[in-house]
């Protein structure tokens, strides 16, 4: 390391070990949008079939609405997380048919998911108290 120019928002430890980060200022709306939703991604599920199984087309219109359009899950990046949280024990689905539609797969939270999403929550809300100490943003 020595005699070279760091890299932006790099620091060199020791002769070897070189630890990045990216600062805000590098990362783009859509780049953050992206992190911040993976982040995000099973409490936000686990909560919108606490009060009732939904089916995956469902969770994706009312993960939409009550984000005001600022968070959307496609069917393509849905699915496998249902799935996942199925395969976790933390929502059990079934196949459900009516007649002139389509059959469904409805999602409802289990007694295991439901502990996870008290858990999830609890730590969400430390965190969003600990970023808004940090940055005196108050939430709104």
């Amino acid at each position: 390391m020595l005699g070279r120019p760091k890299a932006r928002g790099c620091v060199a430890i020791g002769v070897t070990l070189v630890i990045a980060y990216v600062a805000m200022a590098d990362i783009d709306d859509r780049m953050l949008s992206r992190e911040l939703k993976k982040g995000s991604a099973e409490l936000i599920v686990l909560s919108i079939v606490e009060a009732r199984a939904r089916h995956g087309y469902e969770i994706s219109k009312l993960i939409e609405v009550r984000s005001g359009g600022e968070i959307k899950f496609h069917v393509a990046s849905l699915y496998p997380l249902l799935y996942r949280l199925e395969e976790r024990g933390w929502l059990k689905g079934r196949w459900v048919e009516k007649p002139g539609q389509r059959r469904r797969r409805f999602y409802a939270l289990t007694p295991e998911g439901r502990s996870v999403l008290e858990q999830q929550r609890a730590t969400w809300q430390k965190f969003v108290h600990a970023i808004a100490s940090i940055t005196e943003v108050e939430h709104a």
